[in-house]
């Protein structure tokens, strides 16, 4: 049986996330950046892998786990929690089959990535992480924030 293969995340821009940080030493994606996928199975995905906002949701929890290593471990912690909630909720959603249900876990996803967003504002007033950083994690949020609303609306 093969060895499962990493294949890197694709943003919105087309760009690849895995290349913003160097290749592993054994010239495998960075385990952060990449989603696992069985060379036997690539033709079937689960629900959330077709969803474009669950990659940008990825992309995001990426940038946010870059970030937390020198932060406080309140602001670390709750940072993380709030980006890994937004992926774990579109997937959540993207399984479900009634519209009550996916609307429910959509929100839900649509509100941790408003409260990471307001996360990144605290790191920008706080000063601890890089501008750039956060203008690109908030893009990611404000971008996730869309295509839930659109979702949501198209769900009603």
């Amino acid at each position: 049986m093969a060895s499962p293969v990493l294949s890197p995340v694709v943003s919105a821009a087309g760009s690849s996330a895995a290349d913003a940080q160097p290749p592993a030493a054994d010239g495998a994606a960075s385990p952060a950046v990449a989603a696992f996928a069985c060379p036997e199975a690539e033709q079937q995905l689960l629900d959330a892998s077709r969803l474009h906002v669950y990659h940008v949701a990825l992309e995001l929890h990426c940038l946010c786990s870059t970030l937390v290593a020198t932060l406080s471990r309140i602001v670390k912690d709750q940072l993380e929690r709030a980006s890994l909630s937004c992926v774990l909720n579109v997937a959540e959603a993207a399984g479900r089959r009634s519209r009550r249900d996916k609307a429910r876990f959509y929100a839900i996803a649509r509100g941790s990535a408003t409260e990471t967003a307001a996360l990144l504002d605290v790191l920008a007033v706080r000063r601890l992480a890089s501008p750039a950083a956060i203008r690109t994690g908030r893009r990611l949020a404000i971008r996730i924030v869309q295509m839930l609303t659109r979702i949501d609306q198209r769900l009603v």
